[in-house]
């Protein structure tokens, strides 16, 4: 409902279904092929052509010098393919010399493109989502698969994945900078960390973490978290409040 809210709040006619995203897809796609609705899924390829401005932005925000990296979240897969046409668009202009590096990451409980990574690019099979904290990419069967695997030959990229222990952390440790990320931005960061620690990333190397959505959007998540009130997880970067009497002299003894 967190992330219904604007939409119904907007007077949008809201469907709920008993079925998971891949599940909501398939029907999307028998729906608009009866009926005359537009579809705005990343299957539309107009929806692409919009997302790829990211790319650009970055490398304007960069004064057009190219990142050696740009980690991305992925579940539907769309946006890793639109980021990869925005650097190629520049590149086949002349407004750059290269593209970065893409990696797409995915949460290990919903992660089909990981697995055919490791396969070396064998035959492809989805999978049956498992929930995740990451719960906008929690998607077995991705429609823009076939584009990602292009995106990602043609730039050298690179898959990795994130538990839910690991993305949660991650999230964690980004809010305590300051921000409030999404679920989603810790399994990038996630993947960050691992490339970094293993050398892929280099010390030298300058790389962008795309942040997908506000975190306010998942305030259940961090809720649990910070309350430790996950199952089978550490939260290890907790920071719960202290429960202390109201009184001068109990918050004086917390204090001191």
């Amino acid at each position: 409902m967190a992330q219904l809210v604007q939409p119904i709040a907007n007077g949008a006619f809201v469907l709920s279904l008993d079925t998971d995203f891949d599940g909501c897809m398939r029907l999307v796609r028998k729906v608009t092929s009866e009926l005359p609705t537009y579809l705005a899924n990343s299957l539309n390829s107009l929806r692409l052509e919009g997302q790829k401005t990211a790319a650009i932005e970055i490398l304007q925000q960069f004064d057009w010098e190219v990142p050696d990296w740009v980690i991305v979240p992925g579940g539907n897969l769309g946006n890793i393919y639109a980021f990869y046409k925005g650097f190629h668009m520049c590149k086949e202009l002349g407004i750059v010399d290269r593209i970065p590096r893409l990696v797409c990451a995915q949460a290990a409980n919903a992660n089909p493109l990981y697995l055919h990574f490791q396969s070396g690019w064998e035959d492809f099979s989805p999978v049956k989502a498992k929930t995740t904290f990451a719960s906008a990419i929690q998607i077995g069967d991705p429609v823009s698969i076939d584009r990602a695997v292009y995106a990602l030959k043609n730039s050298n990229g690179i898959v990795e994945e994130a538990t839910e222990e690991e993305l949660m952390d991650a999230m964690a440790q980004a809010d305590a900078t300051g921000m409030f990320i999404c679920p989603h931005t810790g399994v990038a960061l996630t993947a960050l960390v691992k490339l970094r620690n293993s050398g892929v990333i280099k010390p030298t190397d300058r790389a962008v973490v795309v942040s997908t959505a506000h975190g306010l959007k998942f305030t259940q998540s961090k809720i649990d978290y910070h309350s430790k009130a996950i199952p089978e997880m550490a939260c290890k970067l907790a920071n719960p409040p202290v429960n202390v009497k109201a009184d001068f002299g109990s918050v004086m003894d917390v204090f001191f």
